[in-house]
């Protein structure tokens, strides 16, 4: 089971570390912070607890996407409507 659960987390991680490279901050504060948030966990034994952090990861990976969307939708608006249309 642990096996399982250790392909989930390093796919979690690649998966962050990949959205990670357009962060409003920097891809290497995005890293940094990724690699203490995930060393903080590193010896967490319980099954439950690490599916609830993978869980927990999900949910940012999602916030990011939002994030990122939101950023492209900005753009398009500001490039195709003036702001005394609004």
């Amino acid at each position: 089971m642990a096996n399982s659960l250790r392909g989930e987390v390093v796919k979690l991680y690649k998966n962050l570390l990949y959205l990670g490279r357009e962060y409003p901050k920097g891809a290497d504060y995005f890293r940094s912070r990724l690699k203490a948030a995930f060393l903080k966990n590193k010896d967490e034994k319980d099954p439950e607890k690490i599916k609830q952090l993978i869980a927990r990861g999900e949910f940012v990976i999602k916030e990011l996407e939002a994030l990122y969307f939101l950023r492209k939708y900005r753009a398009m608006k500001q490039r195709y409507y003036n702001n005394d249309d609004q």
